[in-house]
């Protein structure tokens, strides 16, 4: 599995970000681009902390789901969006997408950052699995943008 703690991962990421622009049609799901780049803001704004979703820890989710986040199966398409992080409303296309890259940066510069807050919900995560946990979801829905 990539980590957005990797070099050439990071790099890979921001070009695909680069590829994008904010008439880039999504192969599927409701979300624009800009919405998109918007709701992928929010699992690294946890992961460091930055905004509180008012998430849960759950067991059901702690159980059946946290290996999946990061592990090498992909994500569905049309997988339920965490109600939290759902963007219902309209977002300036360039405005998200230079919050995203710079949180990318953020989170890449503490990559040798040894402990990190549990994740709400599903607790402890080590550092690289927070690290391809991230990658994961990016990598998901630059994918639904086809980039």
């Amino acid at each position: 599995m990539e980590s957005i703690f990797n070099t050439q991962t990071v790099n890979s990421i921001f070009d695909r970000i680069e590829k994008l622009d904010k008439n880039t049609p999504a192969i599927w799901g409701k979300m624009d681009a800009a919405q998109m780049l918007n709701h992928c803001q929010a699992p690294i704004n946890v992961m460091l902390q930055k905004k509180d979703y008012g998430l849960k820890s759950n067991w059901f989710m702690k159980l059946l789901i946290k290996k999946s986040l990061y592990s090498d199966k992909p994500y569905r398409k049309n997988l339920p969006t965490v109600p939290a992080f759902k963007v219902q409303t309209s977002k300036s296309f360039k405005t998200e997408k230079k919050e995203l890259i710079e949180l990318i940066q953020e989170l890449y510069s503490q990559k040798s950052k040894n402990t990190w807050q549990p994740h709400p919900v599903f607790g402890h995560y080590t550092n690289e699995q927070w690290a391809m946990l991230q990658y994961k979801h990016l990598d998901h829905h630059l994918k639904q943008f086809g980039v």
